[in-house]
């Protein structure tokens, strides 16, 4: 009877426990998604989650449908069932200009003669997929596409995946029946990392966010939908057994009390001048905005104004849609050109057949990379769709194949850079092309410089961006050689350059020029070529002359370096393969850059005392750990960066952390500095 008893108190406990986390889960959704200001950060939110699942994992018996963890299960179906709205979601009336707008109000203002002035809401117009989620008992039972107003798409396992769609109201004061509707969208970062990972994995991308959206909405797989980022925004209802407000604005404010998101962005305003203003002041935000809108609505606020205005079997007429200059346009490619960026990126752009796009005119057009036109289809003589969306560069989202002229010409990469005339090289497996005149290109000249003089390359102090930035701009540095010819007067001359300022960058200079090879190859900016494999390749090669010889890749796999395979090796030979390159090198050296050389006693590297052992540093340490690293490797270690079963010691210094406690799980002998000494002096 008392195991009983204790099993009972067990499942009661869990039972409490569950609903606890689910009630504290749904509070952080709203805090999150509804209020914008999360309470916790998001570990700490996964991590209730995570308790969640465990739980329900021991107890299957307390799984509820309304559980966070079961936003994504179904299996996937053939086809969506049909839905019939009990309330049908006709469209809104548009407005495409101000007079537009002036006869809506004119016919308002007419139907309303007593109300003075006629109060409306505003709100943008998201640019998304229309959507109708249905509550009964403050439970999501059922969401539906809009379809053609009076039959949608049953997408209900589709919108539970979305986070901010609420599974189970808050409080306990909703309607029995409750139908919102709003707009399932995705934020403009969203879309920028879909259609990244899309790239990466050479997949099809998308137009534009509203396609990314309805696409993601409408999957057959409810977990294709839940790996994508979708939002929800509520706008309004349909369906519902209770009205809990007398206007629009506070039965909006009313369900984001119950958890359902409105946007942030909803207005009351008056008359029709109320309605310029907030058409203006949103206008001037829109780019700043994280999502698309291509419009704004305004509605008549009281609720039993709407329902005397009523509605046509069209849109109703107590509401209307202030619709912004298109951002999507048709145009011709006229011609398609390269530019270079400061990493010696070879970007194909289109030169456009000008065209106004959202009010702006448009000339050029990324195409992004060569797999990017090739994937499109984009030719010379193409009519191309373009979209601009606020400060991102416009882009050609699609060729109309239908108006292809028959002269249309394929766009052909350059096999040399079109600012410095180096070869351009596209490495296997590589979406983007480069110019491989990094030391050279002035394209790259501004990057090349900074990089050159960062702490671990030449570590050259006091040489920041800003001073970089007037170096080159002014014409006194072109390429990395130059640092060495400025004088302290030049310096001194400078915007915020003392005369004192500019002795301390000389003196830096000066000590700059004794460095080591590894440094130095590091510091020439070879793509691909980070602090290891510069070690890797300063040990293997005897110098510059040495390594400027192995201008085919396979050299480097021939030779066994370490950390170079093909793609490496092909950047590296591409590099030393320009003679603008080995000039600027030749040039460095001649500055007075050096380097010690080998000498006379130094060990063959499998004779090392530590060859063939691998270490991991942490902590605080007696000597700067790059330091110490690249002590180790003189004595044959190999140095990374993560504990592994591969490691051999770990050299811990104070306040260890996280690496140590991963060493001792491992079982992975930890050594101090002293411990490092001991076992250098074993015979």
């Amino acid at each position: 009877m008392g195991e009983g008893r204790g099993a009972l108190s067990d499942h009661d406990a869990a039972r409490e426990r569950a609903g606890h986390l689910r009630a504290l889960i749904r509070h952080h959704n709203y805090r999150y998604y509804v209020l914008d200001d999360p309470e916790i950060p998001d570990a700490e939110y996964d991590r209730l989650v995570a308790e969640l699942r465990v739980l329900e994992a021991r107890h299957p018996e307390l799984v509820t449908p309304d559980s966070p963890t079961q936003r994504v299960g179904a299996a996937p179906v053939a086809a969506f069932s049909q839905v019939r709205h009990r309330v049908p979601m006709i469209s809104l009336d548009n407005a495409m200009s101000d007079h537009d707008l002036a006869e809506f109000h004119r016919r308002i203002v007419a139907a309303l003669p007593n109300r003075d002035p006629i109060v409306y809401t505003g709100e943008p117009k998201l640019d998304g997929l229309a959507v109708s989620v249905r509550y009964e008992a403050g439970v999501l039972v059922q969401a539906a596409t809009r379809g053609d107003g009076s039959t949608g798409e049953d997408v209900t396992s589709n919108a539970r995946t979305i986070h901010s769609v609420p599974l189970h109201l808050i409080g306990d004061d909703w309607p029995a029946v409750l139908e919102v509707r709003g707009e399932v969208y995705m934020t403009q970062r969203g879309f920028e990392h879909l259609n990244e990972a899309a790239r990466h994995r050479g997949e099809r991308t998308f137009a534009n966010p509203r396609n990314a959206a309805a696409g993601s909405l409408r999957q057959l797989d409810p977990r294709v939908t839940a790996a994508r980022p979708l939002r929800f925004c509520c706008y309004g209802w349909g369906e519902i057994s209770t009205a809990p407000g007398d206007s629009q604005y506070r039965m909006l404010r009313r369900l984001a009390g119950w958890g359902i998101p409105i946007s942030k962005e909803l207005r009351r305003v008056n008359g029709l001048a109320g309605c310029r203003d907030y058409f203006e002041e949103l206008g001037r935000r829109r780019d700043s905005l994280e999502y698309d809108i291509d419009g704004v609505v305004f509605k008549v606020d009281q609720i039993a104004d709407q329902a005397s205005l009523g509605a046509t079997s069209h849109h109703p007429r107590w509401a209307i849609a202030r619709k912004f200059p298109a951002q999507e346009e048709l145009t011709v490619v006229e011609s398609v050109g390269f530019q270079v960026g400061r990493t010696g990126a070879v970007t194909p752009v289109a030169r456009l057949k000008p065209v106004q796009v959202g009010g702006v005119t448009v000339a050029n057009a990324t195409l992004h990379n060569m797999d990017e036109v090739k994937r499109k289809d984009v030719r010379i003589g193409d009519t191309v769709s373009i979209r601009r969306a606020g400060d991102v560069i416009p882009e050609v989202v699609g060729v109309l194949l239908e108006r292809r002229p028959p002269d249309a010409r394929p766009v052909e990469l350059p096999s040399h850079c079109p600012v410095c005339g180096s070869d351009v090289i596209r490495p296997p497996g590589e979406a983007v092309a480069r110019c491989t005149g990094g030391l050279y290109c002035p394209a790259q000249r501004k990057q090349a410089i900074r990089h050159f003089a960062s702490r671990r390359a030449m570590d050259i102090e006091g040489l920041g961006d800003k001073l970089v930035e007037q170096l080159v701009d002014l014409g006194l540095v072109r390429e990395p050689a130059d640092l060495y010819r400025l004088t302290a007067e030049q310096l001194a001359g400078l915007e915020r350059m003392g005369e004192k300022s500019a002795a301390n960058l000389i003196a830096a200079l000066e000590r700059s020029k004794s460095t080591t090879f590894a440094r130095f190859i590091y510091a020439l900016g070879i793509r691909g070529v980070g602090e290891t494999t510069a070690r890797a390749l300063a040990e293997e090669f005897a110098g510059i002359p040495d390594l400027e010889q192995a201008r085919e890749p396979e050299r480097f796999q021939e030779r066994g370096v370490e950390g170079v395979g093909p793609v490496i090796a092909a950047q590296i030979a591409g590099f030393f393969a320009q003679a603008h390159n080995r000039e600027a090198i030749g040039r460095l050296l001649g500055a007075g850059i050096q380097w010690p050389g080998p000498s006379a006693p130094t060990l063959a590297r499998e004779d090392r005392p530590l060859a063939g052992k691998t270490f991991v540093i942490t902590g605080i340490l007696s000597r700067p750990r790059e330091e110490i690293a690249t002590w180790l490797q003189e004595l044959g270690a190999r140095v990374t960066s993560g504990i592994s079963k591969k490691t051999d010691y770990l050299l811990a210094g104070e306040a260890a952390g996280s690496k140590l406690e991963k060493a001792q799980s491992l079982g992975i002998p930890t050594l101090d500095e002293k411990g490092l000494r001991t076992l250098l002096d074993r015979p």
